[in-house]
C-alpha cells in the first residue's frame, strides 16, 4: 500500500511512534509512524507513507521499540553521569574522605534507580518462565534438592542422570578449551586445607557475613538479605517455592500507605547496605522495626560469621582446618613445583576442577547461590614486566560486550566492543587479560549462552582488591538480573608474597640478567641445640618463627640484640626470650647472573553451576503451537545425549537394528539412548526433546529394505533426511563435536517426507 504525499521534515517527533502494534515509514525522511496515525499525516497533507509488514515491520517495531526506551531512560543516565562526575572529581584532588563516601553512595543510588528502569523497560519476549522451566528440570530429574526424602537442606542440590551428562560435557569441553588449547598443567588438590594456608589467603580474616538470629528459634538470616531482600507478594509462595527470605524494606516500598518522603529515604538506603558496618545494619533494623520473618519475633544485633565450614585434621583435633572455599590455593602452593615441572620456564598456567565450599548463611536463588559448587579455575603466571601474549591476534577481532567502569560512572549501557582496540587504548589492562576474556567468550558461547545477553563488567575501583590490576566478570542475564559467571582479574603478585610470607618459602621465578652483578645476601642463622635447651616442647615453634622472619624484621632483631644481648618476642600470645646466642643475622656479597621476581597471576575463575543455569534459562523453548511442550536448545556438543534411537514400533524386526546402530554408535564414543517405550513416535520425539536430545534416529519399514537405511531428525528444525545406516556413525560424530553442521548435512542427502513401503499389519503413526 502506497499513499503519496508531501514530506514534512520539520516535524518528525510529532509523528513518533509510542504504541508498537503496526508501524509505517516516510519514505523521504525515514520517520516510523504508527499506521493509526496515516490517515491524519495524509489529512495534513506532510508526507509520502510506505506501509512496512512481515519481518521488516518487526525490525521496525524492534528498533523503535529500544530507541523508545533509550529515550526513557536518557534522564537517569544523566544522573548517575552527574553523580560519576562528582566522585572523579573528589578522586583526583584526593578531597575529603567523608565527602567522597557519601558520593559514592549517592552513585550507587542512582545507579540503583537506573538499573531498576531498565529491568522494568525489558521487553517480554526476553523473559522466561522461570517456574516452567524448573518444574521441567525437577521432572526430568536434571537436578533436585539434596536429602529431599528427609525435607532437604537448603542450598544444597543433586544432579541427576541429564544434570550429571550436562555437567560432564562442560567441564570437558573447557578442558579441551582451555587445558588442551594452551598446555596448562592441570592439578587436583585436596579439599581440606589447614587453616594457615586460609590465613595467608587472607580468607580468615575477611571472608564472611553478617548474621542475626531470632532471639526466641535461633533462626539465623544473613543480615544485608533481610534488609533488602526479594520482592515476592505472597511470603509462603516465596518460602515454599524458592527459599528466599523477604527483604523488609522491598516489602515497605510495596505497601500502599507508604508516603513520598519515606519511600525516598527506603530507595537512597538500599543501595548502601552492601557497604554497612554491623552498627549501621543494627541501626537500620531498630530504625524500621524489623522481626524474624516466620515468627515476627525480636532479632538479635548482627554479628560478622566466616562463611567456611571449619573442621579439624586427625584425631587429636589439634591441626584446625576449613574445607576451601575456592580451588585457588592448592595452585599457589604448588607453585615452585609446578615452576620446576615447566622446566623454570614463565609464562605457564596451572588449571584445577573441584568443589568448593561456603556455608552461606541463608542460601537462595536456586543454583545460583548454593553451599557446595563446582569451580574450574586457571592460575596463569606472567612476568609482571611483560604481559603480552602470542596467540593474542587470535582474539583481537571478536566483537564483546563491554560494560566498563567508566560506562557504570557515566550511566551508559554496555557497549559492543573491538578486543584489540579494548587493549590497545588500555581499557582491558593488558593483553594476557584481553586474552583470556576472549578466550571465556568463545568458550560460554560455544556451551550456549546468548551472546546477546553476555557482558563483561568491569570491577569499579571501589570493588577491586587494593593488590588487583584489572578485573572483568563475564556476566549472563537471567531471570534472576545480571549473574557473575566467570570472573577474570589481574591479581598482581599478591597471592605468591602472601604465601611467601607466611611459609618462609620464596615463590619466585628467575630471569638473566644482561649482565653479572654484585647483591648483599642476609642469611638467618639459627643456635638449634640453645633453642631447644632453653624453650623445650616449644623449640619447633620459636624456630619456625625465627627462620621465617623477613628481611627487615630479621634485620630488626639482630640489632635489637645487638644492643642489649637478648628481647622479647611474641608468638600467638605467648612470649619468648630471645638471646644474642640463639640468632643471628649473616651479611655477605655475592655475584649473580639471574634476578628474581614474583609472577603476577591473571586469574579466570569459573562457576560451572552457574554457567548451566544460565544455559538452560537461554536455551529454554516453548513450542509455539504447543504451549505444554518445552524443552532446551543446547547445542550438540553439551547435550546429555547426542542422539536418540526410535524403533517406530515394537515390531520385531525391527530389534538387530537397534542393536547395531547402538554398537556402532557405542564404538564411536557417541553417547546415546534407547527409547522403545510405548506412544506415537511424535510423543517420543517430545519425550527426548525435553532433555535436550539434538537427534533423532527413527527406524522404520523402509529400513527394512537393502541398503538398510534409517532416518535422522533435527530438534530445532523438526526436518529429517534418510541416509545409510553404517554412515550414521560418522555423520553423527561430526554434528556431535560441531566439526560439520546440519545445513551442510542436509545438502548431501535426501530430505524425509515419507515412508515408501506399507506394512498392513502395523497402524500408521505419525508425529
Amino acid at each position: 500500500m502506497r499513499k503519496k504525499l508531501r514530506v514534512c521534515k520539520n516535524k518528525p517527533q510529532e509523528y513518533a511512534c509510542k504504541a508498537f502494534v503496526s508501524v509505517a515509514m516516510c519514505v523521504s525522511c525515514g520517520l516510523f509512524l504508527h499506521t493509526d496515525w496515516v490517515e491524519e499525516a495524509i489529512a495534513k497533507g506532510i508526507g509520502q507513507i510506505v506501509a512496512v509488514t512481515g519481518t521488516d515491520a518487526q525490525k521496525l517495531k524492534k528498533s523503535m521499540a529500544e530507541a523508545n526506551i533509550e529515550t526513557l531512560l536518557e534522564p537517569y543516565r544523566a544522573a548517575v553521569k552527574e553523580q560519576g562526575d562528582i566522585v572523579k572529581k573528589l578522586k583526583d584532588s584526593k578531597g575529603d574522605e567523608i565527602e567522597l563516601k557519601k558520593a559514592v553512595s549517592e552513585l550507587k543510588i542512582r545507579k540503583k534507580k537506573l538499573e531498576d528502569q531498565i529491568t522494568k523497560l525489558t521487553p517480554k519476549e526476553h523473559v522466561i518462565d522461570r517456574l516452567k522451566m524448573e518444574d521441567l528440570l525437577k521432572r526430568r530429574f536434571f537436578y533436585d534438592q539434596s536429602f529431599s526424602i528427609y525435607g532437604g537442606v537448603t542450598g544444597l542440590y543433586d544432579y541427576g542422570p541429564m544434570g550429571c551428562a550436562i555437567k560432564a560435557n562442560v567441564l570437558a569441553e573447557w578442558r579441551r578449551h582451555f587445558i588442551l588449547e594452551e598446555q596448562m598443567l592441570e592439578v587436583d588438590c585436596s579439599m581440606l586445607t589447614p587453616e594457615i594456608v586460609l590465613r595467608a589467603s587472607g580468607h580468615v580474616e575477611r571472608f564472611s557475613d553478617y548474621m542475626v538470629k531470632d532471639v526466641k528459634t535461633g533462626e539465623c538470616y544473613r543480615a544485608d538479605h533481610l534488609i533488602e531482600g526479594e520482592i515476592l507478594t505472597n511470603l509462603i509462595i516465596q518460602l515454599l517455592m524458592t527459599g528466599f527470605i523477604l527483604g523488609h524494606l522491598e516489602k515497605l516500598l510495596k505497601a500502599k500507605d507508604i508516603n513520598n518522603e519515606k519511600k525516598d529515604e527506603i530507595e537512597r538506603l538500599l543501595p548502601q547496605i552492601d557497604n554497612m558496618k554491623s552498627t549501621d545494619m543494627h541501626a537500620t533494623i531498630q530504625k524500621y522495626n524489623m522481626k524474624a520473618p516466620l515468627t515476627n519475633n525480636d532479632l538479635s544485633e548482627p554479628v560478622a560469621f566466616n562463611l567456611m565450614f571449619a573442621t579439624s585434621i586427625g584425631p587429636t583435633g589439634q591441626i584446625k582446618g576449613f574445607l576451601r572455599p575456592e580451588t585457588a590455593q592448592g595452585m599457589f602452593v604448588n607453585f615452585k613445583r609446578l615452576l620446576e615441572f615447566n622446566h623454570g620456564r614463565l609464562p605457564f598456567a596451572a588449571a584445577q576442577i573441584g568443589n568448593s565450599f561456603r556455608n552461606e548463611i541463608s542460601p537462595r536463588s536456586g543454583l545460583i547461590r548454593v553451599r557446595e559448587f563446582t569451580m574450574a579455575e586457571i592460575e596463569h603466571f606472567v612476568d609482571p614486566a611483560d604481559k603480552t601474549h602470542p596467540k593474542f591476534d587470535d582474539v583481537a577481532n571478536l566483537e564483546i560486550t563491554l560494560y566498563s567502569a567508566t560506562n557504570q560512572m557515566n550511566g551508559q549501557p554496555a557497549q559492543l566492543t573491538n578486543l584489540g582496540h579494548a587493549v590497545e587504548s588500555k581499557l582491558v589492562d593488558n593483553q594476557t587479560l584481553g586474552y583470556f576474556i576472549g578466550r571465556i567468550y568463545l568458550f560460554l558461547t560455544k556451551c550456549g549462552v546468548n551472546k546477546q545477553r553476555l557482558r563483561f563488567r568491569q570491577h569499579m575501583s571501589n570493588e577491586m582488591a587494593h593488590y588487583a590490576t584489572d578485573c572483568w566478570d563475564a556476566e549472563c542475564q537471567t531471570t534472576y538480573g545480571w549473574i557473575e559467571c566467570v570472573g577474570c582479574a589481574d591479581r598482581s603478585c599478591y597471592d605468591l608474597t602472601q604465601h611467601t610470607k607466611f611459609s618462609g618459602i620464596k615463590l619466585v621465578a628467575e630471569k638473566p640478567l644482561p649482565a653479572s652483578k654484585k647483591v648483599i645476601v642476609n642469611d638467618i642463622s639459627t643456635q638449634n641445640s640453645i633453642i631447644g635447651k632453653e624453650f623445650k616442647q616449644d623449640k619447633d615453634i620459636v624456630m619456625n618463627y625465627l627462620n621465617k622472619l623477613s628481611h627487615d624484621d630479621a634485620k630488626n632483631l639482630h640489632e635489637k640484640l645487638n644492643q642489649s644481648n637478648n628481647t622479647q618476642i611474641n608468638i600467638d600470645g605467648k612470649e619468648f626470650k630471645i638471646t644474642r646466642q640463639m640468632f643471628e643475622l649473616k651479611t655477605s656479597e655475592k655475584i649473580v647472573h639471574v634476578e628474581e621476581y614474583v609472577p603476577s597471576v591473571i586469574e579466570p575463575s569459573f562457576g560451572i553451576g552457574r554457567i548451566m543455569y544460565a544455559m538452560w534459562e537461554h536455551n529454554f523453548v516453548v513450542r509455539e503451537d504447543d504451549e505444554q511442550r518445552t524443552y532446551f536448545t543446547l547445542p550438540p556438543i553439551i547435550a546429555p545425549y547426542k542422539c536418540v534411537v526410535l524403533p517406530l514400533s515394537g515390531n520385531n524386526e525391527f530389534k538387530s537394528f537397534v542393536k547395531l546402530i547402538s554398537s556402532s554408535l557405542t564404538q564411536a564414543g557417541i553417547s546415546h539412548k534407547i527409547d522403545t517405550s510405548s506412544g506415537s513416535i511424535g510423543k517420543r520425539y517430545s519425550r527426548s526433546d525435553e532433555i535436550a536430545i539434538p537427534f533423532a534416529v527413527t527406524i522404520d519399514f523402509d529400513s527394512l529394505k537393502q541398503p538398510y537405511t534409517a532416518t535422522l531428525r533435527e530438534r530445532d528444525s523438526f526436518k529429517q533426511i534418510r541416509l545409510k545406516i553404517d554412515e550414521l556413525a560418522n555423520v553423527l560424530q561430526g554434528l556431535s563435536t560441531g566439526t560439520v553442521t546440519w545445513g551442510v548435512v542436509t545438502s548431501m542427502y535426501p530430505e524425509f517426507k515419507e515412508q515408501q513401503a506399507t506394512a498392513a499389519k502395523e497402524d500408521s503413526i505419525n508425529e
